[in-house]
Order: structure tokens, then sequence, then C-alpha cells
């Protein structure tokens, strides 16, 4: 019989076993996925919890339910992959063999890369949010915390969905508003970005967004260390913020076994075709989600859109023809923006967010670069896709690749 296996059970990791196990003959095929950890966390509601708008629980569920019957399913942390023998090497001691990998090992968040950072202020006035933990705590920080600097830092790019900390910051200023202190916090949003955004459109919109709402944005900030003695966060250039409460997005790293097999760059991120996934080093291996270092958004979306061009790549392979699906780097995003609205973005990697309407040409419902209502209900309707649809390898009404159908090209 000839083997699959995935490494990652996160979103990118499930949604390919289901795929996979739909399509693929169970008399020639054995289906393996490995992960560390058994419980499936949704990712994007880590955002609403410090605001009191999720609880632990709305975001969990065990991996299991997720696996269609019959997977194997092995928990171990992987060791490394042997490429030029088709071997995987769990920490466990056990020996995989495939005919074909997907890695999905996704990123991690790495505090202690930034000094100063996991120091003796972490959980007491320094939070992330990328993290269950980080999300609880803070939580638990903002219901008593009356007031002062608070302060957002991208420590580096690139991070999980880029958005998340404009969302955090939006999210901050109506939370502060409703209770009533808004006058007594101020907030800041350091980033290491020349704006908001890495594009101009979109900058430009959330740019006034960020001044409507009376955040102060700090760019081309290179965080170098956080001063736990005075708070400050330290540039490269000696540059200095204050702090009373810090968020910080940190250093994003890919999976440690990634450097171990040899397959990644100097961030563990695996070095893939951003056309075809497939890896750089080996032509039965491929790469999917936040694990590939392709130069678009590590974010669920892509996950999606790029495993349909994965999936046909992955046929051609095994039935030893040419490559000929490709990935535009397709990704789309909202934005929570506050007070029951939000914003959507729409991009490749050729085009930039544009305004106009999605998924309807004309029609919408929903608004590309437009603070509406509407944007915001697609975000919350987002969970329930995700967990019945977007996990179980099932089809979506949006195609793979980006359409510029709806989108209007704006002059800055």
């Amino acid at each position: 019989m000839k083997k699959i296996v995935i490494l990652g059970a996160g979103t990118a990791g499930t949604m390919m076993l289901n795929k996979l196990h739909n399509i693929l003959d169970k008399e020639e095929w054995e289906l393996t996925i490995v992960d560390e950890y058994k419980t499936h966390y949704y990712q994007p509601g880590f955002l609403f919890i410090p605001f009191g708008i999720y609880k632990k629980q709305d975001v969990i569920k065990p991996k299991y339910d997720f696996f269609p019957s019959g997977t194997n399913a092995i928990f171990s942390k992987i060791d490394k992959v042997d490429g030029d023998n088709n071997k995987v090497y769990l920490e466990n001691g056990k020996v995989l063999n495939y005919d074909f990998l997907i890695i999905a090992t996704g990123t991690q968040t790495r505090p202690e890369e930034t000094p100063g950072l996991k120091d003796k202020l972490w959980y007491k006035d320094i939070f992330d949010f990328y993290t269950i933990e980080g999300a609880v705590a803070l939580h638990k920080k903002l219901k008593d915390w009356e007031g002062g600097e608070l302060v957002l830092c991208i420590s580096e790019v690139p991070y999980k969905c880029p958005v998340a900390p404009l969302e955090f910051v939006f999210l901050a200023e109506a939370y502060f508003t409703e209770k009533g202190i808004r006058d007594k916090v101020n907030i800041t949003y350091v980033t290491p970005m020349s704006g908001a955004f890495t594009k101009p459109v979109a900058t430009k919109m959330l740019s006034e967004l960020l001044e409507e709402k009376n955040i102060k944005i700090i760019p081309d900030f290179y965080l170098e260390k956080v001063d736990n003695e005075n708070k400050k966060l330290v540039s490269y250039d000696e540059r200095e913020v204050p702090f009373d409460l810090l968020t910080i997005v940190p250093v994003n790293m890919g999976n440690d076994m990634v450097e171990r097999s040899g397959l990644g760059d100097d961030m563990n991120f695996v070095r893939t075709d951003k056309f075809t996934m497939q890896s750089q080093d080996f032509d039965n291996i491929f790469v999917l989600g936040d694990a590939a270092n392709i130069p678009t958004s590590k974010a669920g979306s892509v996950a999606h859109f790029a495993g349909e061009i994965l999936t046909e790549n992955l046929l051609s392979a095994i039935e030893g023809r040419p490559l000929t699906a490709k990935f535009d780097g397709h990704a789309n995003c909202y934005i929570e923006t506050g007070y029951g609205k939000g914003a959507l973005i729409d991009f490749n990697y050729d085009t930039e967010p544009l305004p106009g309407t999605f998924p309807l040409p004309g029609i919408g419902p929903f608004g590309l670069l437009k603070n509406t209502k509407i944007n915001h209900y697609g975000k919350i309707m987002f969970r329930w896709i995700y967990w019945h649809m977007l996990l179980k390898g099932r089809e979506l009404p949006i195609e793979a690749n980006m359409t510029m159908a709806g989108k209007k090209k704006e002059l800055i």
C-alpha cells in the first residue's frame, strides 16, 4: 500500500487529510497524520478572548473530531524528515515511510528571541494574544486595568494573520470606550512596516481609521529589546517607546524539525515553490499553510486557497504528470474594527487590496476596504464555517485564485 504522511494537524493539515480521504482510493493509499498535540484551536478566536467576546471553550475542540474514520493518527513530536530516503523520524522512536509527504507544521511564537521580552513582566504587564495562555491572561489583566499607555508592538515579519494586530487596537479602542475610560488610555501601534499595512491603498484606508480612532502609529520600528526596568521598547536605532501595558506579536518561526531536516530558510519556514506548493528540495514533498515560505499572508484563507492547488498538483504528481495548477497567492481577511463593524481585504501576489464588492461583483454582500456591519457579520460567521466546512475539506463558493471582478483600481 502506498503512503501519504501529513505532518501537522492544524488548519492546513486537517483540511488536507479530509480532502485526500475523500478522493483517494482507500485500498491503494494509507493516510497518516502526525501532531504533537491533541487539542485543536480556532486561532482567529484568540483575538476576542481578551475583550470577553469569546471564552476559552469557544475556541478549542479535540483534533479527533475532525479526522475522518480510518485515519492513522499519531500524536508525537517530530524529530526530522529524511527526504533522501522518504522517512520521517518521530521523537518516540517510530519511523514512518512515505511515498508523498505534506508538511503543515505551521509557525510558532518565539518570545525568547527578543531580549527582555519573556522576562519578569511577562504575563504581568506584557502579553501576547497569539496563544491561548496569553489571550486568557490578558483578559484577566484588562478587566481591572485602569488606564495608561497601551502599546501594541509587532516584533518582526512575517507573523500569523497580518491584520490581527490592527484588529486588536481597534477592539481595544471600542472596549475602553464602552468601559468609560477611553480618555485614560493612550493606544499606540508600533510596527516594523512603513505603515498600517504593506500595500498603499489598504494602508491609506487603515491609517485613516487609526487616526479617526485616535490611535497613534509608529512605523519602521525594528524592535531590539524590551527594557523591563523602565518599561520601554528599544529599537535597533535606539528609539524608545514607553508602555504601561504591552501587547506583543512575538517573533514567529517555523517548527524546529524543519531546521533539523535541512528543508527551511533562516526562520525555519520550508523552502516552497510559491506557485505549485512543492518543496524546492524534494519532488515528493509538498507544503501548506504557515509552514511555507511563500510571500503571502500566513492566514487560514491562504491555506484553504493553496490547498485547492496542492490537491490538484499532488494528484498530478501521483500520476506522473506535470504540475500545471498554479497558486497566485490569494488571501482574504476580515478585519474587526470595533462597534460591530468590520473591513475586508482580498489580494494576491501581484494585486494589492482594492475597494469593491465581494464575492459577487456589484452585489457583495461584503464591501472591500469598507467599514461596515455586514463585514463584521462575515467575521463572526466564519467560526461556524471553519469548524463545519473548512477543516472538513468541503468546497467553499470562492475560487482558489483571486478574481478582479468587483474590484476597482484606485489611485493614491
